[in-house]
C-alpha cells in the first residue's frame, strides 16, 4: 500500500471542505459579480448543501454496486469541471445550477472516499485512518475561508474556484496511481434486499450519529452570536476566537488512534467523546464563563467532535459490510437534515430566551443521541 494513499484521500476531502466553506467570505464579491445581494448570493451555499443532502444516498447506493475507485476519480474530475465553469457563468441562475452540480459531485466523493478506506485498510487501523483523512476536511473548513478571502481581495473572486479546480485535477492524477484497484466482492443478495435496514444496530447507530453530529454543528453555528451577546465583541474578534474550535477539531482527528487504544475500542472511545461533547456544549451555553473559559470550551467541543466523527464512521462502515457506501451516505444526509431542523429552532430560542433556551433545544437531541449510543454500547 502506498504511503501517499491516505494523504491523497485527505487532499480530496480538503478541496470539498474548502470549496463549501470558502463562500462564507465571498458572498459580497459574488453578489457584485452576479448583480444581486449578499442575501441572495447565500443561495450559492444553500443550493450546494441541499443537493448534497438529497444526492448522497443515491451515490452511496451506486458505490455499493460499481467500482468505488472509479466513482471517486470521476467525482474529482466533475468537481474540477464545476469550479472551472463557475468562473465563466454568465448569470446568477447558471451559477446556482453549477453549485447544485458541485453538490452532486461532493455527494459522490465524500461517502465513497470513506467507504474505500474501509475496503482497503485493516479493521484495527480504520478509525485512525479515517481520522487522518478527516484532517484534510478540517483544514479545508478552517483554511478555505481564509485563503479564499486573501485571493479574492488580492486578485479576483474567480481565483479561489480556479485553485480548487486545478487542485482536484492534480489530486485525480495522484489518486489514479496510488489508490489500488478494488478487490472487494459485493454480496448481491444483501444489495437487492437492503438488508442493513433490518439491522437495528446499524439504524440505531446512524440515527444517533446524525443527531449528535448535526446538533454539535448547529450549536457551533450559533456560538459566535452567543459570544457577541455575552462579551460585546466585534465580528473579527469572534472569528478569531471561533478558530479555537477548528484547532480542537484538528487535534481530535489526529488523536483517534491514541484514543481507540486508550479506551480499548471504537465504541468506548465514541461514548467517552460524546460525554465530553455534551459537557463542553452545555457549559459553553449555560455557564456565565469569562472569555478564557469560553475559549477552553470551544477547544474541548471541537476536540470531542474530532474524535467522535471518524470513530463513528469506522463503526458504521464495519457494521454495514457490503452496504457501507449507502449507509455512510445516508448518515451524511441525516447529519445535514438534523442541522436544517435544529438550527432554526435553536436560533429562535437564542433570540427569545438566550443561550439557556438554545441549550434546551440542543440538550434534547444530544440526550436522545447519548441514550441511543449507550444502548448500543451495552446491547
Amino acid at each position: 500500500m502506498s504511503r501517499l494513499m491516505l494523504p491523497t484521500f485527505a487532499l480530496a476531502v480538503f478541496f470539498v471542505g474548502a470549496t463549501e466553506f470558502m463562500l462564507s467570505t465571498m458572498l459580497s464579491p459574488l453578489a457584485s459579480a452576479f448583480d444581486t445581494t449578499p442575501a441572495h448570493a447565500s443561495w450559492l451555499v444553500s443550493s450546494y448543501a441541499f443537493s448534497y443532502a438529497v444526492a448522497a444516498p443515491i451515490f452511496g447506493f451506486l458505490s455499493d454496486r460499481i467500482d468505488r475507485r472509479r466513482l471517486l476519480l470521476a467525482s474529482l474530475v466533475l468537481f474540477a469541471i464545476d469550479g472551472f465553469a463557475l468562473t465563466i457563468a454568465p448569470s446568477f441562475s447558471v451559477a446556482i445550477a453549477l453549485r447544485i452540480f458541485g453538490g452532486l459531485a461532493s455527494a459522490a466523493l465524500i461517502p465513497t472516499a470513506f467507504a474505500l478506506i474501509s475496503d482497503i485498510m485493516p479493521a484495527n487501523r480504520q478509525s485512525a485512518a479515517m481520522g487522518a483523512v478527516m484532517v484534510g476536511m478540517t483544514f479545508g473548513i478552517i483554511a478555505g475561508p481564509v485563503i479564499a478571502g486573501i485571493l479574492t481581495e488580492a486578485l479576483d473572486w474567480r481565483v479561489p474556484f480556479l485553485v480548487t479546480a486545478v487542485g482536484c485535477l492534480l489530486t485525480f492524477a495522484v489518486a489514479h496511481r496510488v489508490i489500488p484497484q478494488s478487490t472487494t466482492r459485493r454480496t448481491e443478495t444483501n444489495m437487492r434486499r437492503f438488508g442493513w435496514l433490518a439491522k437495528g444496530s446499524i439504524v440505531r447507530f446512524w440515527v444517533a450519529k446524525g443527531l449528535w453530529n448535526g446538533t454539535a454543528v448547529a450549536g457551533f453555528l450559533l456560538a459566535g452570536e452567543v459570544l457577541r451577546q455575552r462579551h460585546d465583541l466585534s465580528v473579527g474578534i469572534v472569528g478569531t476566537i471561533l478558530f479555537a474550535f477548528g484547532l480542537g477539531l484538528l487535534v481530535g482527528n489526529l488523536s483517534v488512534g491514541w484514543a481507540v487504544r486508550r479506551f480499548r475500542g471504537d465504541e468506548r472511545t465514541l461514548m467517552a467523546a460524546l460525554l465530553l461533547l455534551c459537557v463542553s456544549v452545555g457549559t459553553f451555553m449555560i455557564a456565565p464563563l469569562p472569555l478564557a473559559g469560553a475559549l477552553v470550551c470551544l477547544i474541548v467541543w471541537g476536540f470531542s467532535l474530532g474524535l467522535a466523527a471518524p470513530t463513528s464512521t469506522s463503526v458504521l462502515a464495519r457494521r454495514s459490510e457490503d452496504d457501507k457506501g449507502q449507509v455512510l451516505a445516508v448518515s451524511e444526509s441525516f447529519n445535514n437534515l438534523t442541522i436544517l431542523a435544529v438550527l432554526p429552532i435553536a436560533a429562535l430560542q437564542l433570540e427569545a430566551a438566550g443561550p439557556a433556551g438554545t441549550m434546551m433545544v440542543l440538550g434534547i437531541t444530544l440526550a436522545v443521541a447519548l441514550l441511543l449510543t449507550a444502548a448500543d454500547l451495552w446491547s
